[in-house]
Formats: structure tokens, sequence, C-alpha cells
């Protein structure tokens, strides 16, 4: 699989590496109930299909990028900053 990185080009996914779903966004640790942590730290989907998901490029820029991947095919439709992405989001929004 290649990814596209926004800054560096088309590179492999060796220089990648993958955190996870793009989703969840941390309660305020002071102000959230423990029900609401839990389900951020443990609770996961598992899609089959489109799928938003946090990449580093620690071989290249070290830019954190957000990648929006078909799960059953690895087909990639877009590579973002997580910066501009966070930016867009407005406050109490999932991704």
């Amino acid at each position: 699989m290649r990814i596209r990185c926004p800054y560096c080009g088309e590179r492999d996914n060796g220089e990648f590496s993958y955190l996870g779903d793009a989703a969840p966004r941390r309660p305020d640790g002071l102000e959230a109930q423990a029900s609401a942590m839990h389900d951020y730290v443990y609770l996961r989907d598992n899609p089959a299909g489109e799928h938003r998901e946090l990449w580093y490029h620690g071989a290249g820029c070290r830019s954190w990028l957000v990648v929006t991947r078909d799960t059953r095919t690895h087909t990639i439709s877009d590579v973002s900053p997580a910066r501009d992405v966070a930016r867009s989001r407005r406050p109490g929004e999932a991704a």
C-alpha cells in the first residue's frame, strides 16, 4: 500500500506508523465521567468500508495525517494533515 503524503509525495506504507481510528475525541479528564473515559480508551469500531485513520510519517516529514481508506480494498481516497482536520472541527463535533 502506498500513501500520498501531502508534504513528501507518494511513499510506501512502511514509512508510516498506524495509530487507529481518527474519530474518537478525548473527554475532558477533569470533568469526564468514568464511563466516558472507559469508552474513549477501550471501545472502537471495526468497520468494513471507508474509514478515517491516524497515521504518523515517522520516516519522512514526521507529520500526523488523517488517511481515509477503504478497509476492504485498502484504496486511499484522501490524505489530510491531522492539524487541518482538527482545526476544521467545531467544539463537540465528532470526526
